[in-house]
């Protein structure tokens, strides 16, 4: 099951006026995505081990309450729109203790090549162009997660490795997250 990501605010992280500065959401914001990618299985070290990066384009943050030093924060994170070559991270930052919103997040990326040039990811990598269309799809209102069923669930497909959606139900120690290593495709000659 894919957890959230917590970061407990630090007093360096703070400006004059005692609440943590506006950029640090921004790096909250690179933390929990290398953390939901490596659970998900492709993590920023596995991609560029293959020769892929996956540049920030763009970042909107909309900060609806403050946070102070010692605070805890949740940080979900979720694919929300992906086509292949870019995609789309959305970020909740909610207050660990009171359960308060803190702030509204997404960032924009796109694959490239370590040399610059952009890759397909159904093209060169179908493993996790696959894993990516599904934690994407899975979005619809409520955050959903690409599990496979391990039991008592059942899905009207035939295999359990088939992806399911279920809003607000508990995953338990009933699903477990399906984690895809890539393997490149081999190209035309």
């Amino acid at each position: 099951m894919l957890k959230d990501y917590e970061h407990n605010a630090k007093y360096y992280e703070t400006d004059q006026m005692g609440c943590v500065h506006h950029s640090n959401y921004i790096r909250w914001m690179e933390e929990a995505r290398v953390d939901l990618m490596d659970q998900m299985g492709c993590g920023y070290r596995a991609m560029e081990e293959a020769g892929v990066c996956s540049p920030v384009l763009e970042v909107n943050c909309r900060y609806k309450s403050m946070v102070r030093f010692g605070d805890t924060v949740r940080i979900h994170a979720w694919i929300k729109e992906y086509n292949g070559i870019r995609m789309t991270i959305g970020y909740e930052m909610r207050d660990v203790s009171s359960g308060e919103l803190r702030t509204r997040a997404e960032s924009a990326h796109c694959f490239l090549t370590l040399d610059g040039r952009p890759v397909s990811l159904k093209r060169s990598y179908p493993e996790w162009d696959k894993l990516f269309r599904n934690m994407s799809e899975m979005e619809a209102g409520t955050v959903m997660r690409v599990c496979r069923v391990s039991a008592p669930f059942s899905s009207t497909a035939s295999s359990p490795d088939i992806p399911i959606m279920a809003k607000g139900l508990s995953w338990a120690s009933h699903a477990t997250v399906m984690a895809v290593k890539p393997t490149p495709a081999a190209t035309p000659s």
